[in-house]
């Protein structure tokens, strides 16, 4: 059971990381298009 709950939080933490990294891409990506703008 602790061998699972260890894959779950790696899991999670994962998934956790990976929307972060969308969520900061996404945000570059418009600082770029709003500098570019200028």
């Amino acid at each position: 059971a602790t061998r699972n709950a260890g894959e779950m939080v790696d899991k999670l933490t994962i998934e956790y990381n990976r929307s972060r990294q969308a969520a900061i891409t996404k945000e570059l990506i418009e600082i770029i298009s709003g500098a570019e703008s200028l």
